[in-house]
């Protein structure tokens, strides 16, 4: 396989910053493994801040780059109730949104998270500095990041994590593909000894307050099991393991449905049921006293249970739901399995004087899906309860070497240049028969002759043969990246890329960056570059017939391949390359225990991909809307509705990051970690695409709530304020977030839904020794803040309580303990 792929460097960094060569390299990086101690900070200083992200120079510090990088501790992201990465990084990094999609069939199991508001698709996720896979999962549905594939990054554990540095910079030409946003590192634990396991039980204690109904919950538990165990052999080579157990009952924040007498309880709305498994190894030794072998994997097995949208007895459904044998209605469950696989190998060493890392990696994703408690009305009385939906899978190979050598030109000038292959694979698979399609002919139905029922599970129709795919593409990469101190105050960098895709074709990109050092406690930076997202598969080759809500109405809803018969009827045309420039300008300053960075933004992207409007037979004119019906009637899949995968959108997007940090340190009082972090951010679209349609008048490809989505979708401003302090066994933290307002857009402007303004306040007491009991106890979400609530004119079905746009979700207080032990 190696063999057939071109091959560069999205991949690695810094050899020593990942694998120690020579024993003595071992030693600090035994102590930083150890379980985080009551006394230890909150920010960068716990974990280090020397970054492997964003430079590929040795021993680089954040407050010294020339791009902003955050560098959040293990710690950090387990000090605090959730135990999902996504979330969990959401809570301390401002630049990162992670909202809580639900009756959004996948996308509630598998959820997306944005970078500056930009597409959850536009940030690259790498693990230990090797690209990471994108989920199988599309976000087809109306939630923040609709129409995008990204990486899951609840698939990797916190308890694996020695720290995450996230560079908020555009960075495509130094990693390639998807690095529009900017770039998450989840670097793994590296530990010779010591372990330690821990048990977190949390609950909610809220007051659920909708239009229609108030109501006190307790309870809706969730239970995280986490260990991790170092291992060393021979001088220097270390195997570190770690594994979780997570059970999550389902939450429901559900209104009242006005539609039954008397009015109850018919959805269930919030987080889904979740049971899963996840183990990660990470190893590495010396082979010789110049090349080191390195290796890490993961595999997480995740069962999930969302609801769709209940459905209920009306004069409509009367006689497909008594021809079901559910005359009560019924509530489907969307049940994805998902299967997830990370694992890498290499080598790196010294050769010839030159640093040279060759990897190697494989990803897999797969889910899935299965329909429950449902019906297929085309079935009649012979309907299945439960059904085989299919299932959609992605796999990724990357092989990668990497050359870095530093030059005593100027004061120091490292040169860094690479090759990449990588391969991808995309497959869908189809259902069962009855999870799609028609009774086979002369089944005992129950539905009179020359009644049209559409067929397919509701809730979740399955994938029928017509859907099947099986695609792949090939692309290569080189690139070079110099970054040269030219004097003690003047820094400079200069990095190239050039990619060739066996689908679309070669795309190149560049970066300048520069660093000027005031003062020893004031610099000012800047960065200019172009960058690139190449379309996924998955945008370019899913096709499924599904239920779409749309205001409040389930609606069959065909999505088809931009190339596909319907796709190009409807003005769909060959996928092509986002292409983005970035311009950031930013300071940092720092004396004593004080550190401040500014850094503002400009990104512009331009032949953006986006999922168009639901075409239905009913929105434009007569005769245009018979040439839709009767294109929609040729597909045999009974959708009344079509959508597809184009691009042409352009959006500019400005911001402000702010980073405050003060370490101040008492003799008796204890140690003290103020941190302040915030972003305001600011997205217009600035173009919408055209259709190409040979109808007339040609069908709206992106309409008003699209455009709201992008621009309005995620919060223009998000503040969070800590207080981490620490006396010797003992430790407490506070912490507050400010959301600004998130628009959810319907179709008018009365159909908007707001989430308002507001804070989350989080607090935690702890009780830690370096060897021995970890306690913890806290709360998050303490004064059970909601966003608000949906009103009842928005809210036909009484399934949506609150918006799931909602940048911290919709479940309310939340009350956890914490109990493990170190060794």
């Amino acid at each position: 396989m190696i063999s057939e792929l071109l091959l560069s460097t999205a991949a690695t960094f810094a050899p020593a910053a990942q694998t120690p060569t020579v024993p003595t390299a071992q030693a600090p990086t035994e102590l930083a493994q150890t379980a985080p101690v009551a006394d230890a900070a909150t920010a960068s200083d716990e974990g280090g801040d020397i970054i492997v992200t964003g430079t590929r120079v040795e021993g680089r510090s954040r407050l010294d780059s020339v791009s902003p990088v955050d560098v959040l501790s293990g710690a950090s992201l387990q000090r605090q109730g959730t135990t999902e990465l996504g979330a969990a990084l959401s809570a301390i990094a401002p630049s990162i949104d992670f909202p809580r999609p639900s009756a959004n069939d996948a996308t509630d199991a598998i959820r997306p998270a944005t970078l500056r508001g930009l597409a959850p698709d536009q940030t690259l996720v790498l693990i230990n500095g090797i690209r990471g896979h994108t989920s199988a999962n599309l976000n087809t549905n109306g939630t923040v990041g609709r129409g995008s594939a990204a990486v899951d990054l609840n698939t990797i554990p916190t308890v694996a994590l020695d720290r995450i540095e996230v560079l908020r910079d555009g960075a495509s030409a130094q990693y390639g593909s998807d690095a529009i946003a900017g770039v998450v590192n989840l670097r793994l634990r590296e530990a010779r000894s010591g372990g330690g396991a821990q048990v977190v039980y949390g609950f909610y204690d809220t007051q659920v307050d909708t239009a229609n109904n108030r109501r006190h919950v307790t309870g809706e538990p969730t239970v995280t099991v986490s260990a991790w165990q170092g291992i060393g052999f021979g001088d220097d080579g270390f195997l570190t393991i770690s594994g979780e157990y997570l059970k999550r009952q389902p939450t429901n924040r559900a209104d009242l449905d006005t539609r039954v007498t008397p009015r109850r309880v018919t959805g269930r709305y919030g987080d889904p049921e979740t049971e899963q498994y996840t183990g990660y190894v990470n190893a590495g030794t010396s082979l010789t006293d110049n090349i080191s072998l390195y290796a890490f994997g993961g595999y997480q097995d995740r069962d999930s249970r969302g609801a769709a949208f209940p459905r209920i007895r009306t004069a409509a459904s009367a006689a497909l739901l008594d021809r079901a044998g559910l005359p009560d209605g019924f509530l489907p469950i969307i049940n994805t399995r998902s299967k997830d696989i990370n694992s890498a190998a290499g080598l790196r060493g010294d050769l010839g004087g030159f640093n040279v890392d060759l990897s190697f990696s494989y990803g897999r994703n797969t889910v899935d899906f299965r329909t429950l408690d449902s019906a297929n009305y085309a079935y009649g009385t012979a309907t299945p309860r439960d059904f085989r939906a299919g299932s959609v899978a992605y796999d990724q190979y990357v092989a990668g070497l990497d050359v870095t050598r530093k030059f005593d030109v100027f004061q120091s000038l490292n040169l860094a240049f690479g090759i990449e292959g990588r391969r991808e694979g995309y497959k869908i698979s189809a259902g069962e028969p009855a999870s799609y399609g028609y009774a086979p002919a002369g089944a005992v139905t129950g539905i009179p002759a020359g009644t049209t029922v559409a067929p397919g599970a509701q809730g979740f129709g399955g994938f029928s043969p017509l859907n099947e795919t099986k695609r792949s593409r090939r692309n290569g990469s080189i690139y070079v990246d110099v970054e040269a101190q030219v004097t003690d105050k003047l820094l400079l960098g200069l990095a190239g890329r050039a990619e060739d895709y066996s689908d679309f074709g070669t795309t190149a990109t560049g970066k300048f960056s520069a660093r000027y050092d005031l003062a020893d406690w004031i610099a000012l930076r800047g960065t200019a570059s172009t960058g690139f997202r190449a379309p996924s598969l998955q945008q370019q080759y899913f096709t499924q017939i599904a239920s779409v809500v749309t205001n409040g109405v389930p609606v069959l809803t065909g999505t088809f391949p931009s190339t596909s018969t319907v796709g190009t009827a409807l003005g769909g045309l060959a996928l092509e390359p986002e292409k983005s420039t970035n311009l950031s300008a930013g300071t940092v300053i720092r004396f004593g225990g004080f550190d401040l960075t500014v850094d503002a933004y400009r990104i512009h992207i331009r032949n953006q991909i986006g999922l168009s409007e639901n075409i239905s037979a009913t929105g434009s004119t007569a005769a245009v809307n018979a040439q839709i019906a009767q294109l929609l009637a040729a597909t045999n899949t009974g959708a009344s509705a079509a959508r597809f995968f184009l691009n042409g959108l352009a959006t500019t997007t400005k911001g402000i990051d702010l980073v405050a940090h003060y370490r101040w340190r008492t003799q008796e009082a204890g140690a003290f970690d103020f941190t302040l972090a915030g972003n305001i951010n600011d997205v217009k679209v600035t173009r919408v695409p055209t259709s190409t349609a040979t109808l007339d008048p040609a069908p709206t490809l992106f309409a008003r709530s699209r455009i709201l989505t992008l621009e309005d979708g995620t919060p223009q401003q998000k503040v969070t304020g800590t207080v981490d302090w620490s006396l010797e066994r003992l430790g407490a933290l506070a912490r507050v977030t400010y959301y600004g307002d998130v628009n959810q857009p319907g179709t008018t402007p009365a159909a908007d839904v707001h989430t308002g303004r507001h804070a989350i306040t989080d607090l935690e007491l702890r009780y830690a020794a370096p060897r021995g009991a970890q306690i913890g106890l806290g709360v998050s979400n303490l004064f059970d803040v909601y966003p608000d609530r949906t009103i009842a004119a928005n809210n036909s079905t009484g399934t949506l309580g609150f918006p799931y746009y909602s940048p911290f979700g919709f479940n309310g207080r939340y009350l956890y303990a914490r109990v493990g032990v170190n060794w």
